[in-house]
């Protein structure tokens, strides 16, 4: 149809529309309009800024390990609704359409993989799935994974992006602090490395529980990290907060982090403190010879 030809009612109705595909985006942080083509190219990093836009588990998973080497554990465990709770929407219809929208089940991917050739244990939180959130499952398969990273004796490396604790598990949700600590705490004692990756955002629970237990706690750059937010933290004290409070430079300035890593730098770094690290781990191990 012609533009002489059209009338409001072919107008309204949106039969001669035609919708354009979506290949750009803003920068958040320098305003930058960005080819979502040449983005992806540069692993989500902003070409102007170096801003780090938040990405899924599956492209940490085949930005750390070896092409094609991880072997998922525990992938179709599932949350429950023991306390039938209800916001703006039931938690179990919540939870459907989640897993419908994102294709996964919970919000961490967990399984085995290699790192230049040497065999790990990984944990990759998703933001996607109820903003990343702590429920029963991520508690029980990071558990899961660090028993079978000790049994193997091979290192673990969890990379966390989390609004926290899950507040539709309640006291359940709570009870993975503890779980996962525990957990972590035995992996320490027999002296296998663990390294905890955060990106923006690892916050609430996460940031008190394993996030911050790692032997060496790496960050993206200008990763949020804290365990309330910035402006909770201001209405409690009545102070004014200093600049980039809770960002990943700040807490690096601040001895809470060890170290700031570039995404295109990842698994060349972490490959790099593992082979400083792994005095106690199964060097010669074969992934074949994993049943997971």
């Amino acid at each position: 149809m012609n533009w002489f030809q059209r009338t409001k009612e072919s107008i309204a109705d949106g039969t001669t529309k035609k919708e354009l595909p979506n290949v750009w985006i803003k920068c958040d942080h320098c305003g930058e309009i960005l080819y979502k083509k040449e983005l992806e190219k540069n692993l989500n990093v902003c070409l102007k800024c170096s801003h780090h836009f938040r990405v899924n588990a599956k492209t940490y998973i085949q930005l750390i390990l070896d092409e094609n080497s991880f072997k998922p554990v525990n992938k179709d465990m599932l949350s429950e609704d023991p306390l039938e709770f209800t916001d703006t929407k039931k938690y179990s219809d919540r939870l459907r359409t989640t897993i419908e929208k994102t294709g996964l089940k919970d919000a961490i991917q967990t399984g085995l993989g290699l790192i230049d050739g040497r065999v790990t244990a990984l944990a990759v939180m998703d933001f996607g799935f109820i903003g990343g959130s702590m429920g029963s499952v991520v508690g029980e398969k990071i558990s899961r994974v660090t028993d079978l990273a000790i049994q193997n004796r091979v290192p673990l490396i969890i990379v966390s992006a989390s609004g926290g604790a899950r507040m539709m598990e309640g006291a359940l949700s709570l009870m993975q602090l503890a779980k996962t600590s525990a957990k972590l705490s035995i992996m320490h004692r027999e002296g296998l490395p663990f390294i905890s990756v955060l990106t923006d955002p690892t916050t609430g629970g996460v940031t008190a529980s394993f996030a911050m237990l790692g032997d060496i706690n790496l960050a993206e750059p200008g990763a949020l990290i804290g365990f309330a937010g910035p402006r909770v933290i201001k209405e409690a004290t009545g102070k004014d907060l200093p600049p980039g409070f809770q960002r990943a430079e700040f807490l690096v300035d601040h001895g809470f982090v060890d170290l700031i890593v570039q995404r295109s730098e990842l698994k060349k770094t972490i490959s790099r403190l593992l082979s400083f690290m792994e005095a106690n781990t199964n060097k010669n191990l074969d992934l074949s010879q994993i049943r997971v």
